[in-house]
């Protein structure tokens, strides 16, 4: 009898490790959440989710931290996908937040900044002492810093040089009162895995991650559709271009990129060719200060 060696591919072993990871999560923490946007990496999660618990329901809230700026197609996707899968969901709101009186920032901020009140204030309404996201490594250097397990002290804050080891795929899940960890299954991914293993089990996604004709402005060489939060200004002169977005945010602040890429085949070799990341390309937020990401996480943003 010949021997077969066994071997187990690139992306079976990315799943296999995510699926651990969660498993890990819900056996030690109390109140789990995962945070949703209904982007690409949040879709990738929740397939994720759904393998590792079936076939039981998804044993943990999701949650969307509404800016108010966003993308219909969006919207209405989070919404179908999370009632198909049967799952209970939490919307932290921005306007809301600000109707109240609950965030000072002035109300023209970008509201990728104003998010982080909100969300330090979901996370103690609701006592999550654990919160899956989906960043991933290669996103952005301050996301690079980031362990699978990241620590955050009792003001929901993040300190790079206080990170717990993760020898042998161990992980640290203790905390005290108040404290919480953000938890990354996706850390090891590229965006190319993402788009290989959407590939491979059918997900749906939103139809602007595909090329599309719209209305756009070029600003600083990154084109940005015209919206109701994103006006036209003085001097700009709005054209069509046919794009797609690589990357789900803020209406406000997230810009498209030139493309022909209608499929997720087309997609895949986009990707595979491009030597900028998706966060790099279209994510204004990011291009405030060569550490605006860095400085939003030691703030507590996710």
């Amino acid at each position: 009898m010949s021997h077969i060696p066994y071997r187990v591919s690139h992306l079976d072993a990315l799943e296999a490790e995510s699926v651990f990871i969660m498993r890990e999560v819900v056996a030690e923490f109390e109140r789990p959440v995962l945070l949703f946007s209904g982007g690409k990496d949040s879709m990738v999660m929740l397939r994720l989710a759904e393998k590792a618990f079936a076939p039981a329901r998804i044993p943990f809230p999701v949650m969307h931290v509404d800016t108010g700026h966003n993308f219909p197609e969006v919207l209405s996707f989070r919404d179908r996908r999370v009632r198909d899968l049967n799952v209970q969901l939490i919307v932290a709101s921005v306007p809301e937040a600000i109707d109240a009186g609950l965030v000072t920032e002035p109300a023209d901020r970008v509201r990728n900044r104003i998010q982080t009140p909100v969300l330090l204030g979901a996370i103690e309404k609701h006592r999550f002492d654990a919160l899956f996201g989906g960043a991933r490594r290669d996103e952005e250097k301050a996301r690079a810093k980031e362990r699978v397990f990241s620590f955050r002290d009792d003001f929901g804050q993040w300190d790079p040089r206080n990170q717990r080891p993760e020898l042998w795929a161990l992980y640290n899940a203790r905390i005290g009162s108040g404290e919480s960890i953000r938890v990354f299954p996706l850390s090891n991914w590229t965006e190319l895995d993402v788009w290989h293993y959407i590939a491979r089990e059918c997900i749906d996604l939103p139809s602007i991650y595909f090329a599309h004709d719209r209305k756009v402005v070029n600003r600083a060489g990154m084109l940005y559709a015209i919206n109701d939060f994103l006006p036209v200004r003085a001097g700009e002169t709005p054209f069509v271009e046919r794009v797609r977005y690589r990357t789900v945010g803020d209406a406000s602040c997230t810009a498209a990129v030139r493309s022909d890429a209608d499929t997720i085949e087309k997609v895949i070799d986009e990707v595979a060719a491009t030597r900028i990341t998706e966060r790099g390309a279209t994510r204004g937020d990011d291009k405030v200060s060569e550490t605006s990401m860095e400085d939003r996480k030691r703030e507590g943003y996710f």
